[in-house]
């Protein structure tokens, strides 16, 4: 539960009606900011907590809000030198300014508010970017400008200990920077329909797609905020969401129409339904089946929904109940280990991540994955392939795990994969966010001799 924080009424006079929104806006942002922070539980879900219970913002105040914290998240690197207290002072309006500026955000009377705010005490004496930022080049000389007695740089914002568990090029160094503070589109995925026809389809209800050169059943819906719910397309499951660096995992698993396949972590079933989609787009009466296992029930139930609305058969759940496996040994064609994981690649959609997490999450989980893998492997029959991702960009989730996993599983062995945005060969494949817009994935295939 979020508690009332102090309000900065008495402290920053507001002269005009603009002036008195900013502070309130500035109060409910500083509100779930600090809980965030102290819950350490994800934005989204202190955000939707707190706009289910108040239900008096609009659209707009809504858009402000959420979007103001998150772009403090996504530049917290830098400023969290600048505002260095739990507390609304001046610094904590110098921080909402910025980041309106960072952004380019549109609303400038709430931003001009907040900038007048902090140039009340002597510390600072903002200005306005003289033109919009559009890297983070651009933004970082920006903020050395406005701090003389403050140094800022790039890598800042991104957590020390992620470069220190990643393996980064030094020329990828600024592209994958540039990716992380930068919001990817929505992606969504044609499953019962071609891509023409969602595209077409989405079209009718003034809804721009575009199609992905990657994949022919992908397509871009861009960055505005989209109520799936009233979208047609998506009531009727020809339209899921899902991330164009998460298809590729379903696309190197390329499932044939007739096959077995066995989802072993499937969540609510995204990657499952993929699988489903690509079988049948093979062959409508597809012979195939997926089985989907997770240690939980509820997202499980979920994915049966989700295969109802598209009118999907031979889809089934067997839920983990123990470390025995939940389905028959040597029995499928394809098994899928989408692995818990730190979720490092995905910190672009959710940038109060970097910030909560610590290199735990991603040296904790090593031997788990492997005995995941292990375990999971034990279901694949002869010729069988075995698949491992995450959507982690740390090789001690990565290589690590799949390396160790083949020094003790002989009769596995890897399988060379083309990278489906740089035509790169490759047995170790990573989805880095800046070669096509997307998450960050890791996917590596095996086949059982």
């Amino acid at each position: 539960m979020i508690e009332p924080s102090s309000s900065p009424q008495d402290a920053f006079q507001a002269g005009t009606p603009a002036q008195k929104r900013a502070l309130s806006y500035s109060n409910t942002i500083h509100q779930l900011f600090i809980s965030v922070m102290n819950e350490k539980l994800p934005a989204d879900r202190i955000v939707g907590e707190y706009f289910r219970i108040n239900k008096k913002h609009g659209s707009k105040d809504r858009r402000v809000i959420r979007e103001s914290l998150f772009a403090l998240f996504r530049w917290w690197g830098w400023l969290k030198k600048v505002h260095t207290s739990e507390q609304q002072d001046a610094t904590w309006f110098a921080c909402l300014s910025l980041v309106a500026e960072l952004e380019a955000h549109k609303w400038p009377q709430f931003s001009e508010a907040w900038r007048e705010f902090a140039n009340q005490s002597a510390e600072f004496s903002l200005s306005q970017a003289s033109q919009i930022l559009t890297s983070v080049s651009d933004r970082c000389e920006y903020l050395n400008q406005q701090f003389s007695h403050l140094s800022f740089n790039d890598a800042e914002l991104l957590p020390e200990w992620f470069w220190t568990v990643s393996q980064v090029n030094d020329a990828d160094k600024q592209a994958v920077i540039e990716a992380m503070c930068s919001r990817p589109p929505i992606w969504g995925r044609a499953q019962t329909l071609t891509q023409e026809q969602l595209i077409a389809s989405l079209a009718s209800k003034d809804i721009v797609a575009i199609a992905s050169e990657f994949f022919d059943d992908a397509v871009s819906l861009g960055h505005k905020s989209i109520n799936l719910n009233a979208i047609d397309a998506y009531q009727r499951g020809e339209l899921e969401i899902q991330d164009l660096g998460s298809q590729v995992i379903g696309q190197i698993c390329a499932p044939k129409a007739d096959e077995q396949w066995w989802d072993t972590c499937s969540g609510a079933g995204g990657k499952t339904l993929q699988l489903r989609s690509l079988m049948l787009r093979q062959d409508s009466s597809a012979s195939g089946e997926i089985v989907s296992s997770d240690i939980r029930r509820k997202p499980l139930e979920e994915l049966l929904k989700r295969a109802k609305r598209a009118g999907f058969n031979g889809i089934t759940t067997a839920p983990w109940k123990s470390d025995d496996l939940p389905v028959k040994a040597s029995s499928f064609d394809g098994v899928l280990v989408d692995a818990p994981c730190s979720c490092t690649g995905t910190w672009r959609r959710n940038p109060d991540m970097r910030w909560l997490d610590e290199a735990s999450v991603v040296t904790d989980k090593h031997a788990l994955q492997l005995d995941i893998l292990t375990r999971s492997a034990k279901a694949v029959k002869s010729q069988g392939q075995l698949v491992y991702a995450t959507c982690s960009l740390s090789p001690i989730e990565n290589e690590q795990v799949v390396n160790a996993f083949l020094a003790e599983n002989s009769e596995f062995e890897l399988q060379t994969l083309t990278h489906p945005f740089t035509g790169e060969q490759t047995q170790l494949l990573t989805i880095w966010p800046h070669e096509a817009d997307t998450d960050g994935m890791f996917v590596a295939k095996m086949k059982k001799r």
